[in-house]
């Protein structure tokens, strides 16, 4: 694991979070480090010590809540542009794994696998979650351009 990893939001306030997409309102739009579906992103929280949306005052929460959905709506742009199999967007605020608020932005396509396609995300196997072929990497740059360039788009609406 990479220093980075071990603080999140620490290094995405530092400048050395190289996950980092664009700063928010009230967060920064990541893009996730694995692309399995691409496009997958994250919104996470842009104070350290902020573990649940309920951490939040109710101001904090509506706008972490904007940029979850500024995200998505981004991610829906980019990846309806980049893939014709492109279907929807899901939003999963979960925490279970990661100690700091954040907001899944899981795009979905129709080439998905027939038994996973209507499933939540988190029924993929375990492997797919490491596979070195899905990894985010500069592969991904168009992807991870266009995404920044939707962001930009939105926030300027």
């Amino acid at each position: 694991m990479e220093s980075w990893q071990r603080d999140r939001v620490g290094s995405a306030l530092t400048g050395h979070n190289p996950t980092v997409l664009a700063r928010l309102d009230a967060s920064f739009a990541v893009v996730g480090d694995v692309q399995f579906l691409p496009g997958y992103s994250v919104a996470i929280t842009d104070r350290p010590g902020v573990e649940r949306l309920s951490d939040l005052d109710r101001h904090s929460r509506s706008r972490f809540l904007g940029d979850m959905d500024l995200l998505g709506e981004a991610v829906e742009h980019a990846c309806r542009a980049l893939d014709p199999g492109f279907r929807r967007v899901n939003l999963e605020i979960l925490g279970n794994q990661d100690g700091f608020l954040h907001a899944h932005v899981w795009p979905r396509y129709d080439w998905e696998p027939a038994d996973l396609v209507r499933k939540p995300v988190w029924r993929y196997p375990g492997e797919r979650w490491s596979d070195p072929a899905t990894l985010l990497s500069e592969r991904h740059a168009r992807l991870r351009t266009r995404l920044v360039d939707e962001i930009e788009t939105l926030r300027q609406r």
